[in-house]
């Protein structure tokens, strides 16, 4: 009796063994099959800081391709204005690629179609807009912008003297900012302001005011806003109050309320930024993914300037004071 229970038992674990063995030679030969139809890495994938003739203007642009899953290209783009958009297919054959993303401002019901050429890892192609419009642009990776050291701060700078808008330039023809009584103040729509002085790494104090509803923004390097904006109470967003415009998004809502007098502190190093808003830490070290919409250029490696949005509502400024690392 008690061999022929051995003898049964012995049967039943070479049963188990035989199947264990079944199953992992299964699940190799299936991620083996999973890696085989992997393609290759695409070589479109990354960011790219792109460039769009305009006939008239040229105007900044940005592109961000990535892999979802085993092959689907997916994105992210930023036009002349408005916030990164999410592209839900980027198809890409050949070196040629093409993506329709839909409107997001304008009132037309059109996608913008961009198509383009990967030749010597450098983007070229055309854009035809909303309105049916077509141009032609081009486009070079973005640097990362990694510092393999911290930076070592140099002397602080006042921008803004208090008394004229020496050292400031407007972005268009008409100039509506005037001081009053020590404040940079532009009480209606018009042009954007613009320091004369390009920094790379810096550190920035900037006090601002707005009246209900008003719109505003800071431009580091004259690319990558922090919005502002009339937002006390709102969630947070990253197109509201102390976001960087369409890509990150504050920890809290940290607007006070219209007409009182608010700050910025934030630091920029690289790519990396930190954005303390009213005393409140709401933005810690995180990394921008490129230019946003109303960017001066594209070129992210040079040095740029601060510049101020007044082309969205009346807005006061005082006390710019900027920290531009040595290193």
């Amino acid at each position: 009796m008690k061999k022929l229970k051995f003898t049964v038992m012995k049967s039943c674990f070479k049963k188990i063994f035989f199947a264990i063995a079944f199953l992992s030679s299964l699940t190799t030969l299936q991620a083996q099959d999973v890696h085989e139809a992997a393609p290759a890495a695409d070589p479109v994938i990354g960011r790219w800081d792109l460039t769009v003739d305009m006939g008239d203007k040229i105007v900044p642009s940005w592109l961000e391709v990535k892999l979802s899953g085993i092959k689907t290209l997916v994105g992210y783009f930023v036009a002349e204005g408005g916030s990164a958009r999410p592209i839900s297919r980027v198809f890409s054959k050949n070196g040629k690629i093409n993506f329709s993303i839909p409107t997001q401002w304008d009132i037309i019901d059109r996608d913008m179609v961009l198509e383009g050429t990967l030749k010597d890892d450098k983007l070229s192609g055309t854009i035809i807009s909303t309105k049916g419009d077509k141009y032609t642009w081009t486009g070079v990776r973005a640097p990362s912008l990694w510092r393999s050291e911290a930076p070592v701060w140099g002397t602080p700078i006042k921008l803004f003297d208090g008394k004229t808008t020496a050292g400031w330039h407007p972005s268009g023809k008409t100039n509506q900012w005037t001081v009053v009584n020590g404040v940079l103040t532009s009480p209606k729509s018009g042009s954007n302001i613009i320091s004369d002085q390009t920094f790379n790494d810096f550190k920035l104090h900037i006090e601002f005011r707005y009246p209900k509803e008003s719109n505003s923004g800071v431009y580091l390097r004259g690319r990558y806003e922090v919005q502002v904006e009339d937002n006390k109470g709102k969630e947070p967003s990253s197109t509201y109050f102390g976001g960087v415009y369409g890509f990150l998004t504050p920890n809290e809502m940290a607007a006070k309320a219209a007409g009182e007098w608010q700050t910025y502190d934030i630091t920029l190093v690289g790519r990396k930024v930190t954005v303390v808003a009213n005393g409140k830490k709401i933005i810690c070290d995180q990394n921008i993914p490129g230019i946003t919409g109303g960017a001066l250029d594209s070129n992210e490696g040079a040095p740029g300037p601060i510049m101020l949005q007044g082309d969205h509502g009346p807005i006061e400024f005082r006390n710019i004071i900027i920290t531009p690392a040595k290193n």
